[in-house]
């Protein structure tokens, strides 16, 4: 279930899913408008000539009538005056004091270069369907149809835990076998967009007491550890959330790389347990934590979007896991990295896409088309 809701003013929305459907209070436009600079005439006084009687500008109209043989001179964005269903532009106009000519050939049409009343949306209409993300173009459109504050999901509460004996913080002593630590960075940039409060827990030892006192104390929307959830006799995550009082629904996927992944529940929190090694967090990030996040925010639709691409050359066929093979698109074409271990970071910087293996995949050759997942 999404979390819950909170009512925001629009500069303070954006990048937030809708709570519920945002309802246009106006009609845009509220009239019919020029859509070029000229002069609202009648259509049927074709062609003219006609008196001009006065000006009608953008929030300043000419509110008289106009009649027949008459004309106002009328800019881009104004009302058109009554009695007036179109505009002749400037460029096929000839003007001599009040005097108006028809110099070109004219509009072809009644209503030509005319935004009528209501072209964008009317009072009532929907704008943004509950469950969209608040871009900046549905901001501007909830703005001018007159809504001042959007309902949308509060900010979800990730608590991040990174486990291991070996790793110490980015930037400390890192001499002898310490191990800079990287998923909480990562992870933590991997939400960045998202709209989300991150409580650090910061790297947490191989120790059942001190894991266990961490998730008890754990208030959050969900909880992401990574490390510690196989079945080592250091991996300490299972039994430390077990003995913290949460649950645990499964664990290990059908997934290369990030098998040993884990999902529970810790009271009101979610869990998501996550490989140590940062490629297979990363990408059971990507495939789980961004969408299980977007969700619990509202997203009607949190799921990445794959996409399709040509392979540069020829790949062997896949065993029984769904594989996310890292890789570059260079021309168009998608070539995974030689050498694929889940502890290899540079490779991942260095990629720009995941090529998608299903399981059981036959081999496939240079050319054929196959689904990736882009990566920012």
């Amino acid at each position: 279930m999404p979390v819950s809701t909170e009512t925001l003013p629009l500069r303070d929305a954006a990048g937030r899913w809708a709570a519920a459907d945002i309802v246009a209070a106006r009609t845009q436009p509220a009239a019919d408008l020029s859509a070029m600079d000229g002069y609202a005439i009648r259509f049927d006084d074709m062609p003219g000539p006609w008196q001009v009687i006065g000006e009608s500008a953008a929030g300043r109209p000419f509110e008289a009538s106009v009649g027949a043989r008459q004309a106002t001179r009328i800019f881009t964005g104004a009302a058109l005056p009554p009695g007036t269903d179109t505009v002749l532009i400037q460029e096929e106009a000839g003007r001599d004091g009040a005097s108006l000519t028809l110099t070109g050939e004219g509009p072809a049409h009644a209503g030509r270069n005319v935004r009528p009343r209501g072209l964008d949306f009317h009072t009532g209409q929907r704008l943004v369907t509950a469950g969209e993300r608040l871009t900046p173009a549905r901001i501007a459109v909830a703005a001018t149809g007159g809504v001042a504050a959007l309902p949308v999901r509060r900010r979800v509460r990730v608590a991040i835990a990174a486990t291991g004996d070996e790793l110490v913080a980015p930037g400390s002593d890192a001499s002898g076998l310490a191990l800079p630590e990287s998923n909480g960075v990562m992870l933590a940039a991997m939400l960045g967009d998202l709209p989300v409060e991150i409580i650090d827990l910061g790297i947490l030892p191989d120790d059942l007491d001190a894991l266990t006192r961490a998730f008890a104390g754990v208030r959050a929307d969900l909880l992401v550890t990574t490390g510690g959830a196989s079945v080592g006799d250091h991996d300490l995550v299972r039994p430390a959330l077990a003995a913290a009082g949460g649950t645990i629904d499964f664990w290990r996927i059908a997934l290369r790389p990030g098998k040993p992944m884990m999902a529970g529940r810790l009271g009101d929190a979610l869990v998501l347990g996550l490989p140590g090694n940062p490629v297979s967090a990363f990408v059971t990030a990507m495939l789980f934590v961004k969408p299980l996040v977007a969700a619990l925010a509202g997203a009607a639709d949190p799921l990445p979007r794959p996409a399709l691409a040509l392979l540069g050359e020829t790949l062997p066929a896949n065993g029984p896991r769904t594989d996310y093979l890292r890789a570059e698109l260079r021309d168009g074409r998608a070539y995974a990295s030689t050498i694929q271990d889940s502890s290899m970071l540079l490779t991942l910087a260095r990629s720009t896409c995941l090529i998608v293996r299903e399981p059981h995949a036959p081999p496939a050759q240079a050319g054929d088309s196959a689904e990736i997942l882009p990566l920012a």
